[in-house]
């Protein structure tokens, strides 16, 4: 059995992007495969499967960030211990594959983690978040910054800037261009809903693994990665970005989420910084553990 699978979905990608990344990776000493999913409109990409460890898949069409994850997903099967979804647009020291890998081999019950974000001036991006209620995802896209003030407080909570990220965090709603996951609980969610073109798909399937398994920020691990925010420069990826979001709604509830009240509230009630979700059969109450629970990397 390997000891990861990586998919990294391709749209007319920049080479010496994801040259950078596939050196990184293979500096690792896991054992290992790269799924390339490529779904620009033509093949140039495909000389990347000359690549040690890499193959390279083309769709022919643009299916979409989750569906093209789902390819390699499908095929890495039980082929490996863990699968990580991830972006070409990143950066990191190769040996935070293998201290994911020691952490969670050594904890069982976490399904997914993602590492400490920071942008190009070393600034960490503040991903760890609630479940999006319609007003965080539409404000944040759509409300004037000059009118933003006024509602910072909001938008501040949503991405849980009280919280101290030099912690361990049990959070519901982690960031898609980095998740390292354990493949047989990704599987066993089912992979993304191909429903979500793109946007917002990484959301449903964090929260989805949060039902029934940890899904942490582990700040032991480090990446570095540019903000796009292309659906803020492209009109038709904000309407891609709109869809994703009603569709999301419209899949887990408006107003009405008891699940997303549930667990925002405990982690609004948990002024401590170390979450850790009860057992499936419990879902959606979460409680505070002391660090020790968790056997360091």
């Amino acid at each position: 059995m390997l000891d990861i699978t990586i998919s990294i979905v391709l749209f007319h990608t920049n080479e010496n992007e994801l040259k950078n990344v596939l050196n990184l990776i293979n500096k690792s000493s896991l054992r290992k495969k790269i799924y390339l999913i490529d779904n620009s409109a033509n093949s140039d990409l495909s000389w990347f499967s000359n690549f040690e460890n890499v193959q390279y898949i083309y769709t022919g069409k643009n299916i979409g960030y989750g569906s093209g994850h789902n390819i390699a997903i499908n095929k890495a099967g039980g082929s490996s211990k863990y699968h990580l979804i991830m972006n070409s647009d990143v950066e990191f020291n190769h040996d935070i594959l293998q201290n994911a890998f020691t952490f969670m081999e050594a904890n069982p019950e976490v399904g997914l983690i993602s590492p400490t974000i920071l942008n190009t001036s070393g600034d960490i991006q503040h991903f760890c978040r609630k479940l999006p209620t319609p007003f965080d995802l539409f404000a944040r896209r759509f409300i004037p910054n000059f009118l933003k003030p006024a509602i910072q407080k909001k938008l501040d909570s949503y991405i849980l800037t009280d919280k101290d990220y030099s912690a361990i965090m049990n959070i519901p709603n982690l960031p898609g261009c980095f998740m390292f996951t354990r493949t047989s609980t990704l599987v066993s969610c089912g992979g993304f809903d191909e429903n979500f073109f793109l946007y917002v798909e990484d959301v449903d399937l964090c929260r989805r693994m949060h039902e029934i398994s940890s899904t942490l920020y582990y700040p032991k691990i480090k990446i570095t990665h540019t903000l796009a925010q292309g659906s803020y420069k492209s009109s038709k990826l904000a309407l891609y970005h709109i869809a994703s979001a009603i569709y999301y709604f419209n899949k887990w509830g408006w107003l009405n989420d008891k699940g997303r009240i549930a667990i925002n509230n405990s982690i609004t009630q948990n002024d401590n910084l170390f979450y850790v979700s009860r057992p499936a059969s419990t879902l959606y109450l979460s409680q505070v553990v002391d660090t020790a629970l968790y056997k360091s990397a």
